[in-house]
């Protein structure tokens, strides 16, 4: 893999698309001051919302809002990338590439993540790098894709300030979550590492995930459903961790969804204007832009949502938040991916005696 390529092709990718509104990506000065000094007041007061709602206090600093352009957060993204690939790659055998192709393949395929990257920093609004936490000071900022949102302001004429807020909540709750729960980080990136050191790239288990993909096609299914094109080549034991890995996002971000709407209540009134404009630009996403959702994994992520705030509902109609709160005390609490989409199952196997699920 050419790292080089990939931010070439990345960034000239999201230099040349409007993405979320049509909008250049260039902001002028005075907007990007404005920008900087509403991330920085809008962040902060959201850690103050979430913490109250959820009572998942931050054993690390305060948080810190930056704004980034779409060529700072393929940059970023390529380092995080880097990290999660790189030991992938070194596991593949010297000659699975012969002759030429061994010199042309790691351009082709970093133009390939480059056009990935480039199209994702064009949809991207908000992120918290789990990754990157590990750098000093990196883990209290959250990062804010500025053209991006600029142009869905202008665009859908969002309240500025109220938008900003609204994005905010989302990912300081992620932040809070993996920074107030003790276990919750070095258990993801365990998951995360697991995963990787089960892959064995082989061009033979490619073609036979194809052949099961279009099998799939032609049943009727979407192969690309669960986890995108890496649940295709996937073995079975890398599919189950990844399963795990499903089921515990689906809980964040559900809980990311339902903390935004339950802390930021008062203070943004057009929540549901927001997320409904952002669910109707998915929805009416090219075919283009559809396939690339799925390939990446971007459309089970967004499934996780729906998935994961049911869910979140469900186990607070049985026993209250306190049953609900049941899952940050160790991976044991958390649900299956199976009890994500039944959760009487999880709610039936925490509950305290004289709980019932429903």
């Amino acid at each position: 893999m050419s790292w080089d390529v990939a931010q070439r092709v990345a960034t000239r990718v999201a230099a040349g698309r409007g993405g979320s509104g049509g909008s250049r990506p260039d902001l002028d000065d005075a907007t990007r001051v404005r920008l900087d000094a509403d991330f920085a007041e809008v962040t902060a007061e959201a850690e103050q919302l979430v913490i109250a709602e959820t009572g998942l206090r931050p054993v690390a600093g305060a948080a810190r809002g930056t704004v980034v352009d779409r060529a700072g957060w393929v940059a970023s993204n390529i380092v995080t990338f880097r990290r999660l690939i790189e030991p992938v790659l070194a596991q593949m055998p010297g000659g699975a590439l012969p002759g030429p192709l061994a010199r042309v393949g790691p351009q082709v395929a970093g133009a390939q993540m480059g056009m990935v990257l480039g199209w994702m920093s064009t949809r991207v609004l908000g992120q918290y790098d789990l990754l990157l936490a590990d750098q000093e000071g990196a883990g209290d900022v959250v990062s804010y894709v500025g053209p991006n949102i600029v142009a869905l302001e202008q665009r859908h004429g969002f309240p500025a300030r109220r938008f900003r807020l609204w994005i905010a909540l989302h990912e300081v709750t992620h932040r809070c979550q993996f920074t107030a729960v003790p276990w919750l980080r070095p258990y993801f990136l365990g998951l995360v590492e697991q995963a990787l050191q089960m892959a064995r790239p082989d061009p033979r288990q490619l073609l036979a995930a194809l052949r099961r993909a279009a099998g799939a096609a032609r049943q009727g299914s979407n192969p690309l459903d669960e986890a995108g094109v890496l649940g295709l080549v996937a073995p079975p034991e890398q599919l189950a961790v990844l399963r795990q890995v499903q089921a515990l996002m689906s809980v964040l971000e559900g809980h990311g969804d339902v903390t935004m709407n339950r802390a930021g209540a008062d203070a943004v009134p057009e929540a549901a204007w927001f997320a409904g404009v952002l669910h109707d630009r998915r929805r009416r996403a090219n075919p283009l832009a559809r396939l690339l959702l799925q390939i990446t994994g971007l459309d089970a992520k967004l499934r996780q949502y729906a998935q994961g705030e049911r869910f979140v509902e469900a186990a607070e109609a049985a026993g209250g938040p306190a049953l609900f709160r049941r899952v940050w005390e160790g991976p044991d609490m958390l649900p299956t991916v199976d009890e994500i989409r039944e959760p009487a199952a999880w709610v039936s196997r925490v509950s305290p005696p004289g709980i019932a699920a429903r």
